[in-house]
């Protein structure tokens, strides 16, 4: 896929069940709020649209109400509206955010984990389409994520586009992580209001369940994944989650893309949760934030390699490497932090460490923004093990806060990460291949090795990785790219007899 700069502005509809700074369990939240703003400044005229959750406050404006047709049902759907302010330089800029709001099925506690969540985003992808003639927005690409989204592509084809409205209109499907799927019972086809003939294999039939995966895996224009080793990675059986079959026969329209950051939002010049300010220019402003780290975790103050993990506590992050290593980890002179929370099993071994190693292991067991920002910044080695990796944010804030990763070589992670060759210079972390113990720590005795015993070139691996650039800038430009082709597509099909 080239990577042109194109001057035609589009019209984009960017469809997410989470949204930073609204409501976020994951990283498709960080991408919806980010990659908006970055399409926006680049003069493209791009909406987002979620549903409005009990926990989303604020002043919005209401705009209007309509009925959705839900199986035999009709619910309302209240729409109104707010903003993400995108800032660019000396340019600021109003991103529209529409919420979809309904008491019966979004005035709830948490976002997901109900009962009936195929009724809930079934009314939720019908309230998206319904909306758009009543705010008179007729985009261009309605641009889907995950399987909250994916019967958005299946209704647009199939019901809505011999609307004139809709004719024109094109999807595109992003895949954040395919181990979640949306898979329910074959009531979800009234629900969704498409009858028994779209119960099997070709369309959206899934080992005798309805997908909503599918329905964006079959009836987008052109799909995506956020790291292209990750798009081949789910062609195969090991990590396509029983449907790598279907994703090999679209793979000439599934492409990867890498994420980005915020560099406003994660920058060691300008951080106010860090205690001093630092970048490629001024090294030695690291130096005190490992300080203040070690005294707020009640670590000792001693200059060894500081190695943290910031993670949900589950066993696609690669946990159990670190369970089978942990005293031969914990033996060497180093100290470890650990921030996140998830399985009891991993929550209480991290804490058990903390008890065995007063010394050396710091742990909270939770998520605290502040202090994720105090441990990138402080830490020297940022370890992501992960059994796999769709694409990954850690490596990269990582990185700009001058943190050496210490990676499996899986998705975004290969992607972004290359072996450090002290000979070369090339290379900006550490990493293995193999998913056991042994390459683990071989890596991370590779890191420690080089950030105590060869100085001169550790302080040119943090000047490199604090100099790099790990913008949404580069990855909008590649989203841009997607877009256009997916409406070229279009429109060869409808000029096809």
């Amino acid at each position: 896929m080239a990577n042109n700069d194109r001057g035609d502005k589009l019209k984009i509809l960017f469809v997410a069940a989470e949204v930073v700074p609204f409501a976020k369990t994951g990283g498709l939240a960080d991408v919806a709020g980010s990659l908006p703003q970055a399409l926006a400044l680049m003069g493209h005229d791009v909406r987002v649209v979620m549903p409005k959750y009990r926990s989303i406050k604020g002043e919005f404006v209401n705009l209007t109400d309509f009925p959705v047709a839900v199986g035999e049902r009709r619910e309302t759907a209240v729409l109104r509206r707010g903003a993400i302010n995108a800032s660019g330089g000396e340019t600021i800029l109003e991103v529209p955010v529409y919420f979809i709001d309904n008491y019966h099925y979004f005035d709830r506690d948490s976002l997901y984990g109900y009962y009936d969540e195929a009724e809930r985003f079934a009314f939720f992808s019908k309230a998206v389409l319904e909306m758009l003639p009543r705010v008179d927005f007729q985009p261009d690409v309605i641009h889907c994520n995950d399987w909250q989204t994916g019967p958005i592509s299946l209704l647009l084809k199939e019901q809505y586009q011999a609307n004139p409205f809709y004719s024109k209109m094109v999807s595109v499907y992003t895949i954040h992580n395919l181990q979640y799927q949306g898979n329910f019972e074959s009531s979800a086809l009234k629900l969704l209001g498409v009858g028994d003939e779209y119960f099997q294999p070709e369309r959206i039939e899934f080992y005798n369940l309805v997908s909503f995966t599918k329905c964006g895996l079959v009836y987008a224009d052109v799909i995506n994944t956020v790291s292209r080793t990750y798009a081949q990675e789910i062609q195969t059986a090991e990590y396509g989650e029983r449907l790598d079959g279907l994703l090999r026969k679209r793979s000439r329209d599934l492409f990867g893309i890498i994420n980005g950051i915020h560099h406003s939002e994660y920058d060691p010049g300008n951080d106010i949760y860090i205690c001093s300010k630092f970048g490629p220019e001024n090294l030695e402003g690291k130096r005190p934030n490992k300080q203040a780290l070690q005294q707020e975790m009640g670590l000792p103050e001693r200059d060894v390699p500081v190695i943290g993990l910031i993670s949900r506590l589950v066993d696609q992050k690669g946990l159990d490497l670190i369970a089978a290593v942990m005293d031969q980890l914990l033996n060497k002179d180093i100290q470890f932090i650990v921030l996140g929370s998830g399985d009891r099993y991993y929550e209480q071994m991290f804490q058990e460490a903390r008890r065995r190693y007063p010394e050396k292991v710091g742990v909270f067991i939770g998520f605290n923004a502040p202090m994720a920002q105090r441990i990138y910044a402080g830490c020297d080695l940022f370890l992501m093990p992960s059994r796999f990796e769709p694409c990954g944010l850690g490596q990269l804030i990582a990185l700009r806060y001058g943190t050496i990763p210490i990676v499996r070589s899986t998705g975004g992670l290969a992607d972004t990460i290359q072996e450090f060759d002290p000979i070369t210079l090339a290379g900006n972390g550490f990493t293995f291949k193999e998913y056991n113990p042994k390459a683990m720590l071989e890596a991370i005795e590779r890191a420690v090795q080089l950030c105590t015993g060869q100085p001169e070139l550790w302080r040119g691996l943090l000047k490199k990785a604090l100099s790099a650039d790990y913008s949404w800038a580069r990855s909008a430009n590649s989203y841009v790219d997607l877009y256009h082709l997916a409406v070229e597509k279009s429109k060869n099909r409808a000029k096809s007899p």
